[in-house]
């Protein structure tokens, strides 16, 4: 593996993987809204990384980034499907200018990505991965945060339907759903209404509390990825629990 895509790379998770992946000696796409952020996380990296800054939600901005991707090393080993958005909330009063940002970050940016680049990858008859960032709030339903827990049950979903797809076609190229328990990020940080404000502090201080770094969750994602694994749930004791 040589090349490695990596969408939400400017901070959390995407940036713990883009780190990893550099002290693997891959090249990096790293792709962000923002653009400060996100320069910084490739300036620091020892290897060759481009930044381009993207809007997951902008169709025309991810062909372009594809095209970036393939103008600048000609194949892809791995595509990371991560930028996402939590919002919080009682479900009938979050406005529907909330409700359809995390639509259309959570889900439209994942399926953008898959109509931008999996074309390539299936064109390009070569091995390559697909991993899909979910969440174990794709399985376990949250109050408060319902924007964040169907969005990310769908990934669930349109995650075991491409399998299934490019199975059908005899592809070479192989799909994983990563499901992140709780990880250091600023994911949480979004403005909370006054409902829901001490919610998200608690669950603020429980994630700062008892969450994974992004340099530590990174290597558990990638030795997963090294297995083969479709379910890669580097924290399983949350969901037994």
């Amino acid at each position: 593996m040589t090349v490695a895509v990596i969408t939400g790379a400017a901070s959390g998770i995407g940036a713990g993987l883009a780190r990893h992946a550099a002290s693997l000696g891959m090249k990096l796409v790293l792709a962000d809204w923002d653009e400060g952020a996100l320069k910084e996380v490739a300036d620091n990296l020892s290897t060759e990384a481009i930044a381009v800054p993207t809007d997951v939600r902008d169709e025309a901005a991810v062909q372009a980034l594809a095209l970036s991707a393939y103008d600048q090393f000609g194949e892809i080993d791995l595509l990371f499907n991560n930028a996402g958005v939590l919002s919080s909330g009682l479900s009938w009063e979050i406005d529907s200018t909330t409700w359809q940002r995390s639509v259309d970050i959570n889900i439209g940016g994942v399926v953008n990505v898959m109509r931008s680049f999996v074309p390539r990858l299936i064109a390009a008859d070569r091995p390559a991965r697909i991993i899909n960032t979910s969440s174990v709030g794709g399985f376990l339903t949250s109050p408060f945060m319902a924007p964040y827990s169907a969005t990310k049950f769908a990934i669930v979903a349109i995650t075991e339907a491409m399998v299934g797809e490019l199975a059908a076609l005899d592809s070479k190229v192989q799909v994983s759903l990563l499901a992140p328990g709780p990880v250091k990020s600023a994911i949480m940080d979004e403005h909370a209404p006054a409902q829901t404000a001490k919610f998200m502090t608690v669950m603020r201080g429980m994630n700062d509390e008892h969450g994974m770094t992004p340099d530590e969750f990174a290597p558990l994602v990638f030795a997963a990825i090294e297995r083969g694994d479709y379910w890669i749930v580097p924290q399983p004791e949350i969901l037994d629990s």
